[in-house]
């Protein structure tokens, strides 16, 4: 851990009534200071701006279609295309009203149209609102007011919900617009509250007929307000800046450098998060930045195994739960074959040990023994789509016995961190080819500083050995 961290200050006892701390650390990309942004990337619209001006041809959103309740090939649209899609989206909003400042929701689940009326949002400084009703109930009620919300876009299956005599808030609307077709039932249940519809083609079609430059926002200027369920009482607005974003993005970009396995243009990614939450959205942000590629889930986790078959996904982030899941199908398959045919799962843990001994040496996961991953792990890696490469575990500690499991078996890297919506992503992150960390969440990131503070109730001394802390303070470029 030593080789990956610096000490910038000291820690100190505590004195009038004030705890003991202990040494500060930041990551040793930023032992010399926080490295500065790059003058073209300080927003989130510059992040996709300047992707689309270096990557216009590459494939960067995709999405299957359902028929016939079946779901087909991945259908994708390019930087370009997304890049016009969002300035008639944004011209639209313009046209119906929308001034900077303005608070412009989006409810639904993880799609194509969720990313371009967020690159609207950013082009045109308007400021984006989630909606996630799994917050609880009448959480998007109070959400519209509470943010303040002018516009809401609107997945077809949500549209009931916020239509709805119980969403009083949505009567302070000035105009939703649906990510699809509208119905006549539903065009009727809008007129009854004073509140336009528009179908999706008609907002482009809007944003073709008049036309509005972008509004490029200032670093410091308001980008997202992310409610999240806070300990008690109403949803809390969690606001972030642009800089926030193009921070994290940097951040990202300088710590995977670092790595045997650089980020390309071919990369994939798939999304199934909810875009609501920090991390989907940051993840994906950052793929966004490099030209790489990002395919939605058909909106159903049961589906989620089809979608990782078809899209075969190089980088792949869940929550513990997720992977839970695969470990548990993996112990299931091993218990059977330890039944019939026993020899099998004494080579299986046999290679597993071997790997495993090598990986804790300091070898990559691709040398430690690649006999082990052809002749053994290769199934595991064809449970995840076959092509994956990395895997960030987030949201909650992952059991350190399925993580070390999954460095060995996955024939992938894996990471996972620690972060807050309040600190736009990242906190601290593991290396993904460091086996020492396992079982924690890493290191500060590269824009993170912390330490840990006196907890005498509980009888943690940051100075003490081990240092122990009840939380850790962070000071960050990331914070607004």
């Amino acid at each position: 851990m030593a080789n990956h961290t610096v000490k910038v200050e000291s820690g100190r006892a505590g004195e009038d009534g004030k705890p003991s701390v202990g040494p500060v650390y930041r990551n040793s990309l930023a032992k010399n200071g926080f490295p500065p942004l790059d003058p073209d990337m300080t927003t989130s619209w510059d992040v996709f701006r300047v992707a689309a001006e270096k990557y216009p041809n590459n494939r960067m959103l995709g999405w299957r279609e359902i028929k016939n309740g079946k779901a087909g090939p991945y259908l994708w649209k390019t930087y370009k295309e997304v890049y016009e899609e969002v300035l008639q989206v944004g011209s639209a909003l313009c046209h119906l009203g929308a001034k900077p400042g303005s608070r412009i929701g989006i409810y639904g689940a993880n799609c194509p149209q969720w990313i371009v009326v967020m690159e609207a949002c950013n082009g045109y400084s308007l400021i984006c609102v989630p909606l996630y009703d799994t917050l609880g109930s009448g959480a998007i009620d109070y959400i519209l007011k509470h943010a303040d919300i002018d516009f809401v876009f609107v997945q077809d299956k949500k549209m009931k919900e916020i239509l709805s005599s119980s969403c009083e808030s949505a009567r302070l609307i000035k105009s939703i617009v649906s990510f699809s077709s509208t119905t006549g039932e539903q065009n009727d249940a809008a007129a009854d509250i004073g509140i336009k519809l528009y179908s999706w083609n008609e907002t482009l079609r809007m944003g073709k007929e008049y036309p509005s430059e972008p509004l490029p926002p200032q670093p410091h200027n308001i980008c997202t307000i992310m409610y999240t369920s806070g300990t008690s009482g109403n949803p809390k607005g969690v606001v972030l800046t642009h800089e926030s974003h193009a921070t994290y993005v940097k951040g990202a970009d300088l710590f995977l450098n670092e790595f045997e396995d650089k980020m390309t243009t071919d990369d994939v990614y798939l999304s199934f998060l909810p875009l609501a939450h920090i991390l989907d959205r940051m993840i994906e942000e950052y793929f966004f930045h490099n030209g790489a590629s990002v395919g939605y889930y058909q909106g159903d986790i049961h589906a989620l195994r089809d979608d990782l078959m078809e899209l075969k996904p190089t980088l792949f982030a869940g929550v513990p739960r997720v992977f839970e899941r695969l470990w548990l199908w993996v112990s299931g398959v091993l218990k059977a074959l330890s039944e019939l045919r026993p020899l099998r799962r004494m080579i299986f843990n046999a290679l597993y040990k071997h790997k495993l001994r090598w990986m804790r040496l300091g070898y990559s996961h691709k040398t430690a023994s690649p006999f082990a991953d052809m002749l053994a792990f290769r199934k595991v890696k064809a449970r995840l789509g076959g092509r994956v490469r990395l895997i960030i575990s987030g949201g909650a500690p992952l059991n350190p016995e399925i993580e070390e499991f999954l460095r060995v078996t996955s024939c992938a890297y894996l990471t996972q961190g620690y972060g807050l919506t309040e600190t736009c992503g990242l906190s601290t992150v593991g290396f993904p080819d460091d086996m020492s960390l396992v079982g924690t969440v890493g290191v500060a990131s590269t824009y993170s500083e912390v330490r840990l503070e006196e907890a005498p109730e509980l009888g943690y001394d940051p100075l003490g050995t081990p240092s122990r802390g009840r939380n850790m303070c962070k000071r960050e470029d990331t914070l607004l």
